[in-house]
């Protein structure tokens, strides 16, 4: 199973045969852990890789249910979704990606961005439709003071589990394609910063056992990612279209105001007014006054440094197009050609009579006879 057209053979463990064939390495890595899975000796530790790990039944009026807590073992099963989406993120390059941009003859500097885009596009759109689905099934957005109620949040629904455990293999995934895809030493300081900073707070969010606050966060900001990386598509379709911009940039500072709003309301008010405040990790409880402060910095920060990038790039690209226009007022006017004078006689006309270039009157002299 090839995932790119090769016309080059490359030395076997090369770095340009693993930069050409890392999705043809991870489908047989993840093909060896699947193959695990039909013998019963190799059956147990294969579902380690696969399955959630951690499983509790909670016992409740009708029944029990399967909930799950965090634990050393996630991170087998992060290694294994971080190849499955190694995988996805070649198939979405080969088959989706680079037939548009074959279309597009784009630059090597909008091709990268052209990529960088498209991958997270179709990203936020997929985590955007099942975080909406996770948060409306578990009732945390009928129920708001279900953010901070019954803190800690130590045990986990399924779906909540595995949707955190799926986001931290994307973003670590991320790292090694810095190195796969080749991306210029330009724009690898730009990418490792937002890469960083989602993982320590969806990292934060899943080990301080406040996966509820995270999921709406997460969803404002995977909107507002969505929306601005698909402006960036269409722009490169068409430079002339910038009107997802405007609508980006409109809906980009309501989403600060409402991450920062939730963040003070349950965090700052909610978590502030329980009644257990003690710091126990094995509880999983760090209600305290001190960690709830060193989050609200960390968020308030993160989002006050994205505030002043998005207002530096818009007076960048206000400055822009005012030179723009100033260069095209400072233009001169094309001066007109003359207009062409007809020729009527031979010589040109002064006072109204014809005269030859010379000084000379036009008109033959008649020869006195001798």
């Amino acid at each position: 199973m090839a995932f790119r057209r090769r016309t080059k053979s490359y030395p076997l463990f090369s770095q340009e045969f693993v930069i050409h064939n890392h999705a043809d390495i991870g489908f047989c890595l993840v093909l060896c852990v699947l193959i695990g899975l039909m013998f019963e000796v190799t059956a147990k530790t294969a579902f380690l890789f696969i399955l959630p790990q951690y499983n509790i039944s909670v016992p409740t009026a009708d029944s029990e249910t399967v909930h799950y807590h965090y634990g050393p073992k996630d991170l087998v099963t992060i290694l294994f979704y971080i190849f499955i989406t190694i995988i996805l993120h070649a198939v979405v390059q080969e088959y989706i990606l680079d037939k548009i941009s074959k279309r597009l003859h784009l630059s090597k500097v909008k091709h990268s961005k052209f990529n960088e885009s498209g991958q997270l596009v179709v990203f936020h759109f997929t985590s955007v439709i099942w975080c909406f689905y996770v948060v409306v099934t578990e009732g945390y957005l009928t129920n708001p003071r279900s953010l901070w109620e019954d803190y800690p949040h130590v045990h986990l629904p399924f779906q909540v589990k595995f949707f955190y455990l799926c986001q931290l293999a994307y973003w670590l995934h991320a790292l090694p394609e810095l190195y796969f895809q080749k991306v210029r030493k330009e724009e690898i300081p730009r990418q490792l910063q937002y890469i960083c900073l989602y993982l320590v707070h969806i990292a934060g969010a899943y080990l301080l056992n406040l996966s509820r606050l995270g999921l709406i966060l997460l969803l404002l900001q995977y909107s507002t990612e969505f929306l601005f990386h698909m402006a960036r598509l269409f722009y490169f379709a068409d430079e002339n279209n910038e009107k997802l911009f405007s609508a980006w940039a409109a809906v980009f500072g309501v989403t600060r105001l409402f991450i920062l709003t939730l963040a003070v309301l349950a965090i700052g008010f909610g978590l502030a007014r329980m009644e257990n405040q003690a710091f126990d990790p094995e509880k999983g409880n760090f209600n305290t006054l001190f960690c709830r402060l060193c989050v609200l910095l960390l968020v308030c920060a993160a989002q006050a440094w994205l505030m002043w990038r998005f207002i530096h790039s818009q007076l960048r690209h206000w400055r822009e197009y005012w030179n723009e226009q100033s260069a095209k007022r400072r233009v001169p006017a094309t001066p007109r050609l003359p207009a062409r004078l007809i020729k009527r006689e031979s010589g040109y006309h002064e006072n109204g009579v014809v005269k030859a270039e010379n000084g000379t009157s036009p008109r033959t002299k008649k020869l006195k006879s001798p």
